[in-house]
């Protein structure tokens, strides 16, 4: 047992390590220390299958939230994109990161979206 749990923890600590890419400069794709230290936000927490009107206006609030946070994320990860002295293997994790809170975004409106069809599908059936 304690050999499939050790066995475990290695796999997820040698996961990252196996996962990065090299690119054409022989860099690897790595965002910059400073970059690391951008806050990327959490989703905001999820909205009921069949939301009230408060519950939309609760979750209006949380995704306005998240995406003026996810501006914040994007424009301190893009402050590391301007500098002369990034790899390859730098400006493509910079762009990874960037392309990714796009598509986390992107899902939670997509999210709220869905919320905002249920709540009007909900309310045509009264």
């Amino acid at each position: 047992m304690k050999r499939i749990i050790i066995t475990g923890l290695m796999l997820v600590a040698l996961t990252p390590a196996m996962a990065q890419e090299t690119m054409d400069d022989g860099s690897m794709v790595v965002l910059p220390i400073t970059a690391q230290q951008c806050n990327l936000p959490n989703a905001p927490p999820p909205i009921p299958e069949v939301p009230v009107k408060e519950d939309l206006l609760k979750a209006q609030k949380g995704v306005k939230g998240f995406q003026a946070a996810m501006e914040k994320y994007r424009e301190c990860v893009s402050k590391e994109a301007k500098s002369n002295e990034l790899s390859d293997g730098n400006r493509q994790a910079i762009n990874n990161a960037h392309n990714y809170s796009v598509d986390m975004e992107e899902r939670v409106a997509a999210m709220f979206n869905e919320a905002v069809r249920a709540y009007k599908a909900n309310l045509a059936k009264d």
